[in-house]
C-alpha cells in the first residue's frame, strides 16, 4: 500500500523560504514521475513541480520558476520541493504526489494516482 506523508509546511512572511519533504513507503523511486501540487481556497488544484523517473528531469509551472526545486533522495525515499522568496499568492494546501505509470515530469493531476494528505503553507505580506 503505497503511503505518502508531506510535512514542513507553516507560515511565513512573503520573501521567505520553507522547505516540504513527502515520505513515501510502498512505492519505488526511479520509474514513475512525482510531483507537488498545491490548491487555494475556490480554485482547481495546480501542478507546481514534477521530476520524472531519471531522479533528475524537472519542469516547474511558470508562475515557481526560478524560485522553487523539487529533488528526490531515493535512499530515503523523501521527495522534496525547496520554495525560495515566497509569495502571498503561494499560499495553498500543498500536495506531494506519485505515479503508477510514466516516466516523464508531468504537472496535470490525472497523471497521479497517489496522493499524500496536504500540507498548509501560509505566506503573508
Amino acid at each position: 500500500q503505497v503511503q505518502l506523508v508531506e510535512s514542513g509546511g507553516g507560515s511565513v512572511q512573503a520573501g521567505g523560504s520553507l522547505r516540504l519533504s513527502c515520505a513515501a513507503s510502498g512505492y519505488n523511486f526511479g520509474y514513475n514521475h512525482m510531483g507537488w501540487f498545491r490548491q487555494a481556497p475556490g480554485k482547481e488544484r495546480e501542478g507546481v513541480a514534477s521530476i520524472g523517473g531519471d531522479g533528475r528531469s524537472t519542469t516547474y509551472a511558470d508562475s515557481v520558476k526560478g524560485r522553487f526545486t523539487i529533488s528526490q533522495d531515493s535512499a530515503k525515499n523523501i521527495l522534496y520541493l525547496q520554495m525560495n522568496s515566497l509569495k502571498p499568492e503561494d499560499t495553498a494546501m500543498y500536495y506531494c504526489a506519485a505515479a503508477s505509470r510514466g516516466w516523464w515530469p508531468r504537472l496535470q493531476p490525472s497523471e497521479y494516482g497517489y496522493w499524500g494528505q496536504g500540507t498548509q503553507v501560509t505566506v503573508s505580506s
